[in-house]
């Protein structure tokens, strides 16, 4: 259960503080001094500022494997639903300038937590193990592929290369239980927006305009097709049109339309039909129009398949069945939502193991599963209703980052 504050620990109020002071992509920046400042209370060497806002801790205590643990900081654009006595109600300037209420709809809150924790614990049995500890918290990966930009900004050049990265995930699997799906395990993601240009005028007269606003919406209808119709029935994508921006008043016709589209996928050969069928059907439904003006198309994140090395993921899963129990275990699956974290792998030629965390109550869980009401009764991450169990969320996330780091430690001389 969500513990209440006046009877929590010192991690849990740390949990509660994250979780009411959320801050969007690259600007989490108390987010950051605060991760700092624990970092450097623990002895680690800090480095701030990669990529913006990125923080890493590094701990050697002698000859050894190199491991990195990391985590994501940002928030979304999300008004709080939760009734939580430790609801956000903060609010942000997003991407385009707008303020807009943030929160932590994600779970980011629970993996910087739990990291943190996990810190504690390995600095405190440092006299066990052998070999360099990684702990980075990551910026922007919501908006903005904060691990590339981390990468790009000479990550590599101020940290020593990893032999593994290790990670977790919050997810509405009930709490207490984790696992990894080996091979592909997260889809790739393209978000596009999309300008579609018409030709404004007054409300009263549309036979003297090009109306964005019917573009749009044939547009958005039309690409509920592309799955349906020219994705095969073993393959597997999805499109979701996220946002629809159209005018500001119902007298006046706009000039344009904008579109924010999201496309997922686990094959490169699906990925780029589904993008081609996407930019031609926007095209297209502008012509069809009228539209004198082509469509403007601009790529935000682009993040490619996240890929378990099966070796590695198998290692770490049965370091966490010896840990927790074979019935604590579960395959996630490989699941549509999308993650940056292979960049950081893969930029340093090391496998990737990242797992994923229940964070449901579990009798609630196991109430839905039962009534055949998951979808419906347990919110999704990026809901404004989604919030995990504290515990035993956190206490399980704290433990599988402990055990996985421990499996890839050496150990100490004796």
């Amino acid at each position: 259960m969500n513990s209440a504050a006046g009877s929590s620990t010192p991690l849990e109020e740390l949990y509660m503080d994250l979780h009411q002071n959320p801050e969007l992509s690259f600007s989490e920046h108390r987010t950051s001094a605060l991760i700092a400042e624990r970092l450097l209370a623990l002895g680690l060497d800090v480095t701030t500022g990669i990529g913006g806002t990125g923080v890493v801790g590094v701990l050697t205590t002698g000859e050894g494997p190199v491991v990195m643990l990391r985590a994501d900081m940002d928030a979304l654009p999300v008004k709080e639903d939760t009734g939580l006595p430790y609801s956000s109600t903060a609010r942000g300037i997003d991407g385009n300038g707008t303020d807009v209420p943030v929160m932590h709809a994600c779970g980011h809150d629970i993996h910087m937590a739990a990291l943190l924790g996990a810190l504690e614990q390995l600095v405190a049995t440092r006299s066990q193990w052998s070999g360099t500890l990684i702990a980075l918290f990551q910026p922007a990966e919501e908006n903005g592929g904060g691990a590339q930009v981390m990468v790009d900004d000479g990550l590599y050049t101020k940290i020593p290369l990893p032999d593994v990265v290790l990670g977790q995930h919050v997810f509405p699997f009930p709490a207490g239980k984790l696992g990894a799906h080996p091979g592909p395990a997260m889809a790739a993601v393209d978000s596009l927006n999309v300008r579609m240009f018409g030709r404004g005028g007054h409300g009263s007269e549309p036979e003297t305009t090009i109306d964005p606003v019917v573009m749009a919406a044939a547009t958005v209808m039309r690409l509920q097709g592309v799955v349906a119709r020219e994705v095969g029935a073993q393959e597997v994508a999805v499109v979701s049109i996220g946002s629809l921006h159209v005018g500001a008043t119902s007298n006046i016709i706009s000039d344009e339309a904008r579109l924010g589209i999201s496309i997922r996928s686990f094959d490169e050969g699906v990925r780029a039909r589904v993008i081609d069928a996407v930019e031609r059907i926007v095209t297209a439904e502008a012509m069809a129009s009228g539209a004198t003006t082509p469509p403007e198309f601009s790529y935000a994140e682009r993040y490619p398949v996240t890929v378990n090395d099966p070796v590695a993921s198998e290692r770490t899963m049965a370091a966490f069945r010896a840990a927790f129990g074979e019935a604590r275990m579960f395959d996630p699956g490989a699941l549509t939502g999308s993650e940056d974290v292979g960049n950081l792998a893969s930029a340093a030629g090391a496998p990737l193991v990242y797992w994923m965390l229940g964070g449901s109550d579990p009798e609630e869980y196991a109430a839905a599963e039962s009534a055949g009401t998951i979808r419906s009764d347990i919110p999704t991450n990026h809901s404004p209703h989604y919030a995990p169990v504290m515990q035993p969320t956190l206490a399980t996330g704290v433990e599988a980052l402990v055990v996985a780091a421990r499996e890839w430690l050496g150990s100490a001389a004796r």
